[in-house]
């Protein structure tokens, strides 16, 4: 029972994020980062500043909430994939949570508006780095897993498993760079598939 608690609780604190996040993007996308404050983000979500502080430390953190949300899953779409697959096909299915969300319709017209913002402010692109970096070490973390659970694992000081992931996770970030330079009307999955393809490998 008390893990089935813990899970909801969750579950629940997962849904104000996301309602937080949406109803910010919504005042970021109108009035621009800058001009948008936490009083305002509150008012949206019919919440005090001091209850939105305890979902999110700060206004930037608001603002990568949608990329948090999904960005958080990708160890775990990896350690989901077929033992068998390619590494390189299973990293690239792992960016498949992202692609899903931005390029949803429901997501699709604010996602756009989004990464712009993010790729254009300096604190926020520091900040989604940081975010990406994370992930990527957790990435690394199940490479190795995957490794040692198919009985060839990589040893210590081997460097292929990080310069995979962090290949893989450059691609995604050329991809998104492609996606803003066409507006968002290009497609962010095609995107990321030929800069993956650029520097996969040949076979």
């Amino acid at each position: 029972m008390g893990g089935e608690r813990v899970g909801l609780r969750e579950l629940s604190r997962r849904a104000v994020r996301e309602e937080i996040t949406e109803a910010a993007t919504a005042l970021f996308v109108e009035r621009g980062f800058e001009a948008t404050t936490v009083d305002d983000i509150a008012t949206a979500v019919g919440m005090s500043q001091r209850s939105v502080f305890r979902y999110f430390a700060t206004k930037e953190e608001i603002v990568l909430g949608h990329f948090a949300l999904v960005v958080d899953d990708m160890p775990a779409v990896l350690r989901a994939r077929p033992a068998g697959e390619p590494v390189w096909t299973s990293l690239r299915r792992v960016f498949d949570v992202l692609v899903a969300r931005s390029e949803a319709p429901e997501h699709r017209q604010r996602m756009a508006p989004v990464h712009r913002m993010v790729f254009g402010t300096p604190a926020l692109l520091a900040g989604y780095l940081q975010k990406l970096q994370q992930t990527q070490d957790a990435v690394v973390a199940a490479l190795r897993e995957r490794a040692a659970s198919a009985g060839a694992p990589y040893a210590p000081d081997d460097p292929a498993p990080r310069a995979l992931a962090a290949a893989a996770f450059g691609c995604l970030v050329a991809a998104q760079h492609s996606w803003i330079a066409s507006g968002g009307k290009g497609s962010l999955a095609g995107a990321l598939d030929r800069a993956m393809a650029t520097v996969g490998p040949r076979t």
